[in-house]
């Protein structure tokens, strides 16, 4: 995600030094690579239940899941698993092939 550029000029004139997260937290390029996927699982995730009018309570019962698991999904929080966040997608009727493309649009 890109900052705004007048945002990031004020920034910079306050005397702040920009640079990038996988940088400050000194992840190697596979851990920074393993970060994104996760985000972008879990922002398709929430994009798609969004979209099919699902609340999270809803799509927590059609994973077997519960409501503040689901809120953990979306959030990419460090304790829900990539595999977690498949199996919801799936769940959902996402196919492999769209977890393919998704993945490899965030890679490019």
């Amino acid at each position: 995600m890109k900052m705004n550029k007048s945002k990031e000029a004020k920034l910079k004139a306050a005397g702040w030094t920009l640079g990038q997260p996988e940088a400050f937290l000194g992840l190697t390029r596979e851990e920074t690579a393993m970060v994104e996927v996760k985000l972008a699982l879990a922002q398709s995730l929430r994009r798609r239940r969004i979209r099919r009018k699902l609340s999270q309570e809803a799509l927590a019962e059609l994973v077997g899941s519960s409501q503040s698991r689901v809120a953990k999904m979306e959030a990419a929080d460090a304790s829900v698993t990539i595999d977690l966040l498949m199996r919801a997608l799936f769940t959902m009727g996402v196919s492999r092939r769209e977890v393919a493309k998704l993945l490899a649009t965030k890679a490019a």
